[in-house]
């Protein structure tokens, strides 16, 4: 079968766990697939996915070979793949709009973004490239908070006819007036805010779903995480935090019987240690009253490598998204949605998502 053509935008952290699990699956099989929610989507096994054009805006990865960028700082997630040929695709400069935070300058290089002094590509530049690359999905992940710069890129997806997953928290998906205009030309669209596979936000909302299924009542929770990658430096600008726990927030009220008042309900970053690196550190409690009014807690400590952890979910909604282009199908996948983002257009439990993933897989289910 012909690869499915992607291009990036960001070649961070998440990229980086991307790229490394296309070409360390190559040589696997189902058998020993291990990670892998999916092997085969509709016939497009992890290897099928070819990176034809990359974007980004730091110095030391801007007009760098994809397979070096990768690997530059101030990425820091787990290398688990090291053996990445050249891939011929070279970094192009993009727009930086409100993609760096102003507080970034205050940390040393190896932990924070620099800026490349190229000349950004504008919208029409970008779309000449997502053209001539071939690129027929566009990934977005760019940092926390960049509310202006995730509608550019997906403005620009939207003008070149390239399918477009959303994986950072800006509602561009769940918009009805993006959505709309997505579904208008033809192009299927993914987002918003991916999952990890087992990160804390999943758990959170396992946890909240079993409570409602178990008849126990949940009146307070909290959900607090730290991390060493830009992400969490990132975070560390409150102001750009509203959309990120709103996402996150919203995941886990939407699976409980009785949503929570704002007071008893607390879900976002805690804060930045650097040597964690890209592991984070979920510290997660839950209380409640069970039979006969009888109080009960759980708390629980989850510690993944965040990066990774996402790159198991990209990998299916990519295939999902070239399964729609194969159909005609344009606008919300909302079963792939629901399966692998924190905000999708309409919230579903994680097993109801699954099911209607496997019927979208199948051709049972249009979207």
């Amino acid at each position: 079968m012909e690869k499915i053509k992607v291009a990036i935008i960001g070649i961070g952290n998440c990229a980086s766990s991307l790229i490394q699990g296309i070409h360390y699956y190559k040589d696997k099989n189902p058998e020993e697939a291990i990670g892998l929610m999916h092997w085969d989507i509709g016939g497009y096994n992890p290897s099928d996915i070819d990176i034809v054009a990359a974007i980004d805006i730091d110095s030391r990865k801007v007009g760098k070979d994809v397979s070096e960028a990768i690997f530059a700082k101030p990425n820091c997630t787990q290398v688990f793949c090291s053996d990445i040929p050249k891939m011929g695709v070279e970094v192009v400069m993009g727009q930086v709009l409100d993609g760096v935070a102003p507080h970034m300058a205050d940390h040393k290089d190896d932990y924070t973004f620099i800026i490349s002094d190229k000349e950004e590509n504008d919208h029409n530049n970008l779309i000449k490239i997502l053209k001539e690359s071939g690129a027929e999905v566009l990934l977005n992940y760019l940092p926390v908070g960049s509310e202006d710069a995730a509608k550019f890129y997906a403005q620009c997806a939207l003008d070149a006819g390239v399918a477009f997953i959303n994986n950072m928290p800006v509602f561009i998906v769940s918009n009805p007036e993006w959505a709309a205009k997505f579904e208008a030309k033809g192009i299927p669209i993914v987002g918003d805010d991916i999952k990890a596979q087992i990160g804390a936000t999943i758990t959170h909302r396992t946890l909240a779903n079993l409570f409602r299924e178990r008849g126990v009542k949940l009146e307070r929770t909290y959900q607090l995480n730290t991390g060493g990658n830009t992400d969490f430096l990132n975070m560390l600008n409150r102001s750009r935090l509203d959309s990120k726990k709103e996402s996150k927030t919203e995941a886990v009220q939407s699976v409980l019987a009785e949503r929570l008042d704002d007071e008893n309900i607390h879900i976002g970053p805690s804060d930045y240690v650097t040597w964690q690196q890209d592991n984070k550190i979920c510290f997660l409690r839950m209380e409640g009253k069970t039979f006969g009014d009888v109080p009960m807690n759980i708390e629980l400590r989850l510690s993944v490598e965040d990066s990774p952890n996402s790159a198991g979910c990209v990998i299916d909604a990519i295939r999902c998204c070239k399964l729609a282009l194969e159909r005609g199908i344009g606008g919300q996948l909302k079963s792939i949605s629901a399966y692998t983002m924190k905000h999708p257009p309409e919230q579903y439990t994680d097993d109801v998502a699954q099911e209607m993933v496997e019927e979208f897989i199948a051709g049972k289910r249009e979207r």
